[in-house]
């Protein structure tokens, strides 16, 4: 670990950024076609909540607006790593191919610099139909609205992204051990399309599984239930923030122990 600041970091990437978004940008075709291809596939998520509801008033007392709700909270989330993290997709082939060791002879942070190299725009649409859904679910709900509230949801929107984050960062890692390592990764991912439900709908099983395994209930249930059950919110809402810094940091330590063995073994 190098002992460059905040500051440091925050001016490299700026540049870093602007240079992948001009390189993006001479590809206009490409860009808008990618940017309404992520739109569409979320809303069709929308679509699919509008159908289910159609034939029930609600799921195991959770209604339509409170689904949409939780929909909308889970796309927010799990945009930091489509944006920010979008090269880990790449490390496996990296890592299999030698070319990573150019990034072990850089004079800042591994990591940092590694996945800076990549910033997906299409993230920003899935941001968009996120914000549209949570937004337009909140006031369909008659939920009211402060500052206090406003900066819970903030609070624990960061949380379940450093949720969603580290189980990402964790399964590219081990590709550091593991030769095909893509299917732990896939898997990871996929499972971010239950995020979107409430975990009470599942069987006891895996109720613990999304909870202690995977933790997929902290990326919009967990955290959503203090706005949608702010009578009723359990100890595992409360421990939704520093759980989530934590095995953030956890996964970054496991993806660093993997980056050093290769540093260190060449191999």
């Amino acid at each position: 670990m190098n002992k460059k600041g905040l500051a440091f970091y925050i001016k490299i990437y700026g540049r870093i950024l602007a240079q992948d978004l001009k390189s993006k940008m001479s590809y206009r075709a490409d860009f808008i076609i990618s940017m309404l291809g992520m739109i569409f596939t979320d809303a069709a998520g929308f679509i699919t909540f509008w159908i289910m509801f159609r034939n029930f008033s609600s799921i195991q007392e959770w209604g339509y607006y409170e689904m949409l709700f939780l929909y909308g909270f889970s796309l927010i989330a799990i945009t930091p790593v489509q944006c920010l993290l979008d090269n880990n997709w790449s490390l496996r082939i990296n890592v299999r191919e030698g070319d990573f060791i150019k990034y072990c002879f850089r004079p800042i942070n591994l990591f940092f610099y590694y996945e800076s190299e990549v910033f997906d725009v299409k993230g920003l649409g899935q941001l968009g139909v996120g914000l549209f859904t949570l937004v337009y679910s909140w006031i369909k709900l008659g939920i009211g609205c402060n500052v206090i509230m406003i900066l819970k949801v903030i609070v624990f929107l960061i949380a379940a992204s450093l949720f969603m984050m580290a189980m990402q960062n964790a399964a590219a890692a081990t590709c550091f051990w593991i030769e095909n390592s893509f299917y732990v990764l896939d898997l990871a991912f996929k499972l971010k399309d239950y995020a979107k439900y409430p975990v009470t709908i599942f069987g006891p099983v895996f109720r613990f599984v999304f909870t202690f395994v995977f933790p997929i209930a902290f990326i919009a249930y967990y955290p959503s239930l203090v706005i949608l059950r702010p009578d009723n919110v359990p100890i595992l809402t409360w421990l939704a923030p520093p759980l989530g810094v934590l095995f953030f940091y956890l996964s970054y330590r496991f993806w660093m122990l993997g980056a050093m063995k290769y540093n260190g073994t060449g191999s």
